[in-house]
């Protein structure tokens, strides 16, 4: 099942549940000048949930992207070593205002999964909150019997606040949360471990696919809780993750939202995917950042030195970096894989036609003046490494990668990278 067919699915399904559709919002935060970019589904919806608007339609459904690459929520370094991360991702979202709450939200969520994506019972596992007595909340019974008609009692596990219990902040709307949990794993695996030994401990196969927040709280600044007036739903699925159970894949860079961009970078670097880890996770790095910067700069956020520019600034040298030291690129070639994922942009999202061009000038401008940076701060590095040599001297001190860096922007990653080869030691009381 291609990504398309899932998509129109999901939406297909809460359209006929009664939900209005929306669009997109933008990467930029508008609605909410605590963040920089908009980090989740529910950034759009916020002022909702405070009561300070009111929502014009009880029932929503959305795809909406997301950037996780500053902050609390920050998956930046996850990104590339393992095969689920992303610094951007979409994320499909089922809202209530007011209107339905635990029942349907847990009955339409077990229908679309099973009924409609036809995903296998056996390998699902849900969690529900356990209770906390400091916030004197019992154990979450009402979701407990409404999943225990659908599922396994030995697949329903209790959870603690840090896991089922969603706070927007210290203050404001919060709530019990149920999460579904996905065992990707063979029957071998299956067998040597019980999959609900390995929900919330970060295995790569069993992973968390779906949370359904109950928001029926408010925290006050003196950390008591009270009920809402109205109880509010709010849920959130990774496309990426649901993409790679329903293509029957081990990875999300294995599902076709990521197949052709791989598969581009490859043929442009002469490299083979899936033979070397070094070169995988690289790759890997390349198409996740490349979709990060292409999608912000195609929601108006420019590379630059000031606020979400300089992120996605220090984004895009990122993969500079990583393509010059991994790959032994020394030329520009980034601009060259705008193209395939615009179509990506116009076909799943809106509709413009010009941007292809103007993103791969900003790009390619990028990165000749980052590229022209590196060849210019290694022309100073290896001045001062010829003249430490002249002395018979293979120590440098750390303030001087430091002052590279600070004054002619030379990554320390590619610093490091030259005293190691040249064989000389970088003194410092800390390590770099």
């Amino acid at each position: 099942m291609n990504h398309k067919k899932i998509r129109k699915i999901f939406l297909s399904f809460f359209k006929r549940k009664k939900h209005k559709i929306l669009n997109s919002a933008s990467l930029v935060a508008k609605q909410d000048s605590s963040l920089m970019f908009t980090n989740a589904g529910m950034n759009i919806f916020k002022a909702f949930f405070l009561g300070q608007k009111k929502s014009q339609y009880s029932r929503i459904a959305n795809f909406q992207k997301c950037l996780r690459i500053t902050g609390k929520h920050n998956d930046l370094f996850e990104v590339g070593k393992d095969t689920y991360h992303h610094t951007m991702f979409e994320m499909l979202g089922n809202w209530s205002f007011g209107d339905y709450f635990k029942k349907e939200a847990i009955n339409w969520a077990w229908e679309l999964l099973t009924e409609v994506y036809k995903m296998d019972k056996s390998n699902i596992y849900v969690t529900i909150f356990k209770g906390n007595k400091e916030d004197k909340l019992s154990f979450d019974s009402e979701s407990f019997q409404y999943w225990k008609n659908k599922i396994d009692d030995r697949k329903i596990l209790f959870f603690d606040k840090k896991h089922n219990f969603w706070e927007m902040g210290k203050t404001g709307p919060c709530g019990t949360c149920t999460e579904i949990h996905i065992d990707l794993r063979n029957e071998k695996e299956k067998l040597q471990i019980p999959g609900k030994n390995l929900v919330n401990k970060k295995h790569p196969l069993v992973l968390e696919l779906w949370n359904i927040v109950f928001i029926q709280f408010f925290r006050k600044s003196d950390g008591t809780l009270v009920k809402l007036p109205n109880f509010h739903i709010d849920t959130g699925m990774g496309f990426e993750r649901l993409c790679m159970i329903l293509q029957n894949k081990k990875s999300t860079y294995d599902t076709d939202l990521f197949t052709y961009l791989i598969k581009s970078i490859a043929q442009q670097t002469s490299q083979i995917y899936g033979v070397t880890d070094k070169i995988d996770i690289a790759i890997r790095i390349i198409a996740d950042h490349m979709r990060s910067v292409v999608f912000a700069i195609y929601d108006g956020i420019i590379p630059s030195n000031k606020k979400s520019g300089y992120v996605i600034r220090k984004i895009l040298r990122r993969i500079i970096v990583t393509y010059y030291l991994t790959l032994k690129i020394k030329k520009p070639f980034l601009f060259k894989l705008v193209n395939p994922i615009i179509c990506y942009i116009k076909n799943s999202y809106l509709k413009k036609s010009k941007l292809k061009d103007d993103i791969s000038t900003i790009i390619l401008r990028e990165e000749k003046l980052f590229l022209k940076t590196i060849n210019l701060g290694i022309s100073k590095l290896e001045k001062i490494i010829e003249e430490l040599r002249e002395n018979k001297c293979n120590i440098i001190a750390v303030k001087i990668i430091y002052w590279l860096y600070d004054t002619y922007g030379l990554p320390i990653e590619i610093s490091k990278r030259i005293t190691n080869k040249n064989q000389i030691q970088v003194f410092s009381s800390d390590s770099f």
